[in-house]
């Protein structure tokens, strides 16, 4: 059995927990390594190393960092078909859609090897008599990852690329469910010049999850999963004076008018509530259709998802692999059985799914439902797999206030050919992130990525200019050097004159 140990002041380590966890090949369903679990002892060897690496790593040069950055770029280029396979064989995502989830991560790569731009100050000359004011932006010292299971490999490069090129030491705990890119991303790291403790990598569970956000020496906490847990993390973090970015979970809609052009429409919802087995925080798993859109939009979709190809990831021409554990499988179930009880139309079943050859795999098939009312669990709760649920609502101002009444503003969409339509819907709609006529709004690097309501906790998005916001904090200086006139002491209140 392949061991998966965590990575501690530059070298591989088991830790002093004996615990380990199972990681499987979601395809097969055969269990393939076995990651050691972390204790609060181990993270704190980690912080430690973390934070000893920080004393001199804060006062390297800018280029030193951003040379580290450009070498860590391009072995990930270089490599990033080995890293999409190792994530495909425990996530379970087509290689495909790996490698464009590597390609993601690897733009934030690149943001940071020139965020020597970002990390200027201000300067203004004589604000006063003799005196100068000016602001430099300086790094916080430890900080940490928490990462899901769905984008092993991007979500951990949308944090400590930044983090680090601005003179933070990183400690990750990446989900424990795919481990394994982040292995290769600390071997990488210490091959293009990093030195020992400015990147550690701990995996676990809660016990190092809360050894993480209370640690003393720990000083910002980066985190992206479900919103019940961002809110924790969010809350105890903050208890222990901790800056904290808490990204939750999503329910994004995408609404779809009559005047759309329908094949764009159905290409877009399928591809965004299927892509990935649905296990991303910006799928469309809500459809809202508006006016006589939804049948002319259910034939469409009905007819492309009879055409997926789903089986493993790693086989060519497969579009859709399965879902990452059995729990997630039996639970995404569960889900279909409460839809078809609450009264949805069931258009398409995936509960029954197999792939030949692949029986023990965790697949279900393309689920889609109809007639979904937002009192039905289907549409209330984050699903996090291939079902997709379509709204029929009459009025265009129903469906937007039916996305703002919804608890979370993480993506959201429209389709449309009337620009006055799209630009009533980007004005009123109360989403982070924004889509028109495009199905899954995920920014680029240069900016930032980040929702509203439940789906964030913090004021600071992620990667992009607020990450370099989040990973430093602003020091004022107010300069004056000695003249030949002495003023004397003065006890009253400052002036600028």
């Amino acid at each position: 059995m392949r061991q998966i140990h965590h990575w501690i002041n530059g070298s591989f380590t088991g830790g002093s927990s004996t615990r380990t966890g199972p990681v499987f090949n979601p395809a097969t369903g055969i269990q393939t390594g076995e990651v050691s679990m972390a204790s609060s002892s181990d993270v704190d060897d980690a912080v430690s190393s973390a934070r000893a690496a920080f004393e001199s790593w804060r006062y390297s040069p800018l280029t030193q960092r951003q040379n580290v950055m450009f070498s860590f770029r391009e072995m990930v280029s270089a490599r990033r078909l080995e890293i999409a396979k190792t994530l495909t064989s425990e996530h379970g995502k087509t290689v495909d859609d790996a490698l464009g989830e590597v390609q993601r991560g690897l733009e934030v790569i690149e943001f940071a090897c020139n965020i020597a731009h970002l990390l200027k100050g201000d300067y203004s000359e004589q604000v006063s008599t003799g005196v100068d004011t000016y602001t430099i932006r300086q790094p916080l010292g430890v900080v940490a990852g928490i990462t899901p299971f769905n984008f092993p490999a991007m979500v951990p490069m949308w944090m400590y690329p930044i983090a680090i090129a601005s003179g933070n030491t990183f400690v990750l705990k990446p989900s424990e469910k795919d481990p394994s890119t982040s292995q290769l991303a600390a071997e990488m790291l210490a091959e293009a010049g990093l030195p020992d403790g400015v990147f550690n990598v701990v995996h676990g569970d809660k016990e190092a999850v809360d050894a993480l956000i209370t640690h003393p020496d720990v000083a910002a906490i980066s985190f992206v999963g479900s919103t019940p847990i961002a809110k924790y993390i969010y809350e105890t973090g903050t208890q222990h004076g901790k800056r904290v970015q808490a990204l939750g979970g999503a329910k994004n809609h995408m609404i779809v008018l009559p005047d759309a052009d329908i094949d764009l429409a159905a290409d877009a919802a399928v591809s965004a509530g299927y892509g990935s087995a649905g296990e991303r925080c910006m799928a469309i798993s809500a459809v809202v259709a508006v006016g006589d859109a939804g049948d002319r939009l259910i034939d469409g979709v009905q007819a492309r998802i009879e055409k997926l190809n789903v089986g493993p990831g790693d086989q060519p021409g497969v579009e859709m692999g399965p879902l990452v554990t059995k729990q997630h499988l039996d639970r995404v179930r569960g889900y279909v059985d409460a839809g078809e009880s609450e009264g949805a139309l069931l258009v398409a079943d995936g509960r029954n799914f197999v792939v030949d050859g692949y029986e023990e795999g965790y697949f279900l098939g393309p689920t889609l439902f109809d007639n979904v009312t937002k009192d039905m669990s289907i549409y209330t709760d984050e699903i996090f797999g291939p079902v997709l649920s379509t709204v029929r609502m009459e009025h265009y101002e129903e469906a937007i206030e039916l996305i703002n009444a919804n608890p979370y503003g993480n993506g959201t969409a429209v389709f449309t050919n009337d620009g006055g339509a799209a630009r009533k819907f980007q004005q009123e709609i109360q989403v982070g992130m924004v889509g028109i006529n495009v199905p899954i709004p995920v920014p680029l690097s240069f900016y930032s990525f980040g929702g509203w309501k439940d789906s964030i906790f913090g004021s600071h998005a992620i990667y992009g200019p607020e990450g370099v916001h989040f990973y430093t904090r602003q020091k004022v200086v107010i300069s004056r050097w000695a003249d030949p006139i002495h003023r004397g002491v003065d006890l009253g209140f400052p002036t600028h004159g």
